[in-house]
């Protein structure tokens, strides 16, 4: 194998494993969605009974649901060691853009120590677009130089899980897509289920009047409330997933929302703490019902990740550098 074409497989190699981590991470990301103060201290303001604490987060949700879409802003903070490898990379990560999720749709620009850890080559800004299923990652002009000049890459996970020959993991991999909790909407209606919700008191966030709440959701309970999980997974298989992530640690979900005067939540944190440390989520969200229409890169600006992997297994076989600096 010449010099040029084992540099050409590690770079992308490379961009191919900083696809995979930055995927993690969003899904990750919005699977968890926490803040600095997560003082029970309420503020000002008559402190709400139970019954009116649900029907302001029935309001919410019914008002969150119609509107289908939001402007967010969203930090995740993961602590370092088996944790962070397995959610695509310890320390902070910062995504801002727009999200849809009736049907799910995003385009949304991730940043942060996350992508990079690790890592030094890897992008430190990634723009993600998703639509119908499929994921675009801009992952700059540097990794272009090993893409064909190509800046995006793109990953079809009907395509992926129709490759893998099994209807099963195309089911969970697509109906998974709209449970990944990425959905605010779908945020309130667990919490609802949680049996210590409560009212915290009234409280000011980005200078809007707001009112703050709490509840804590057991591994079990944040499960059985997850519809999506139930689309996508047998009732053994759920069980299965509950007592692994129990065995790793994890015990609940705090979760904190502050809602507006209009029944919207502004602000929404979830802590999930590990024997490692804790998963600190904090997203924000305005202008609820923003177009969140994606276009699609060109093609000639695009690399599919199932030719990638296709090709990379090629040079794998034909030269004696195979399976060496693999990304995967």
């Amino acid at each position: 194998m010449t010099a040029g074409v084992v540099k050409g497989r590690r770079g992308r190699q490379r961009v191919a494993g900083a696809v995979l981590s930055t995927a993690l991470l969003c899904v990750g990301a919005v699977a968890c969605g926490g803040s600095d103060d997560k003082s029970d201290k309420a503020g000002a303001g008559e402190i709400q009974s139970r019954s009116q604490v649900t029907d302001v987060i029935t309001a919410a949700y019914k008002k969150t649901s119609a509107a289908k879409s939001a402007k967010v802003k969203m930090t995740m903070s993961t602590p370092p060691g088996e944790l962070g490898k397995a959610m695509g990379g310890s320390g902070e990560m910062k995504m801002t853009g727009v999200m849809g999720w009736d049907p799910t749709v995003m385009d949304v620009t991730v940043s942060g120590s996350a992508l990079t850890e690790g890592d030094p080559e890897a992008p430190e800004k990634i723009r993600m677009l998703w639509s119908d299923n499929v994921m675009y990652m801009d992952m700059g002009a540097k990794a272009a130089k090993d893409m064909e000049g190509k800046r995006w890459v793109k990953m079809d996970l009907n395509a992926i899980a129709k490759q893998a020959g099994d209807d099963k993991l195309a089911k969970q991999m697509t109906g998974g897509l709209d449970s990944m909790n990425q959905d605010p909407a779908q945020q309130l209606a667990m919490l609802l289920d949680s049996p210590n919700l409560k009212h915290l008191g009234s409280a000011q966030v980005d200078g809007e009047q707001t009112q703050r709440y709490k509840g804590r959701l057991t591994v079990k309970e944040m499960a059985e409330s997850n519809k999506g999980l139930k689309d996508v997974l047998s009732e053994s298989e759920r069980e299965q997933l509950f007592k692994n992530i129990e065995k790793s640690g994890i015990k609940g979900y705090d979760t904190e929302v502050w809602v507006n005067e209009d029944d919207y939540p502004v602000r929404m944190d979830i802590d999930m703490k590990t024997p490692q440390g804790t998963v600190k989520t904090s997203q924000t969200f305005s202008d609820y019902g923003a177009a969140t229409k994606v276009t699609p890169p060109s093609a000639g600006d695009t690399l599919d990740m199932m030719k990638m992997f296709e090709e990379l297994g090629k040079l794998g076989k034909d030269g004696s550098d195979a399976g060496s600096d693999s990304a995967f």
